[in-house]
């Protein structure tokens, strides 16, 4: 098995791994993100892409998630866990939180959301019942449970187009809809690994307030303390889920 984590703000790269390579790929879809690390974490290999770039330089809507995807599975990765910074929108989902989400609405529009587009010999709808692998989720639990790092099991991520955040009326709306996050680069990349049969799931850590929840507005400063312990905490966690990793 060759896990792969896609970091996102806040996480474009993890001190604690023991980097042995980096290869830069081009695939059949462009190019990703940045190079592809190599490396250990805890005695297990694994590959690391920074979402973003690094240093983070890529907005959300631009990312190119096809390579990054493809790429990932050039490189032979057997599951994903993708980690994202989102705003809070269910009572439960207080700054500097983690999530671990079940299900998502996609909002977001104008990317290039599938393998599934061009010179086909037949249509292909995959199933998305659940997007998020449920093995690969309970592994997660179970590596937080086991290390005493507290997660929120479950949730509904919302996925906006970005770069900018949201007005009080949208996120009433996704909280009509049943959101509890909202986010900017959930979708297409839980698609995507879907539909090369991936395993994939989320690591979602709350960041700040989503607008209107409470009063005021939202800084960057208070984003970047949240993310400073949440984030920690994702590491923690993501050490702990790679020592659980089958062989």
């Amino acid at each position: 098995m060759t896990l792969a984590i896609i970091g996102g703000t806040g996480l474009t790269q993890i001190a604690e791994l023991s980097i042995t390579g980096e290869q830069t790929l081009e695939t059949p879809f462009g190019s990703p993100s940045a190079p592809y690390v190599f490396g250990e974490l805890n005695g297990h290999s694994l590959i690391f892409l920074a979402r973003h770039g690094n240093p983070h330089r890529i907005p959300p809507h631009k990312i190119n998630y096809r390579a990054n995807i493809w790429g990932l599975h050039q490189l032979g990765a057997t599951e994903i866990i993708g980690v994202a910074a989102v705003g809070g929108i269910g009572a439960a989902m207080e700054p500097a939180k983690i999530a671990i989400p079940t299900q998502l609405i996609d909002y977001s529009y104008g990317r290039e959301h599938t393998f599934f587009a061009d010179e086909l010999e037949h249509v292909t709808h995959i199933d998305f019942t659940e997007p998020y692998t449920p093995s690969l989720r309970q592994r997660i639990l179970r590596a937080a449970n086991t290390a005493g790092i507290e997660v929120y099991d479950g949730g509904v991520y919302g996925c906006t187009q970005g770069p900018r955040l949201e007005t009080i009326a949208e996120i009433k709306r996704m909280a009509n809809d049943g959101c509890d996050l909202v986010g900017m680069t959930g979708m297409p990349e839980a698609a995507l690994a879907r539909e090369l049969e991936i395993p994939y799931a989320n690591i979602s850590v709350v960041a700040n307030w989503a607008a209107g929840i409470v009063d005021g507005e939202i800084t960057m400063a208070e984003i970047e303390k949240n993310l400073l312990t949440g984030m920690s905490n994702a590491i923690k966690l993501l050490k702990a889920t790679v020592l659980s990793s089958p062989t």
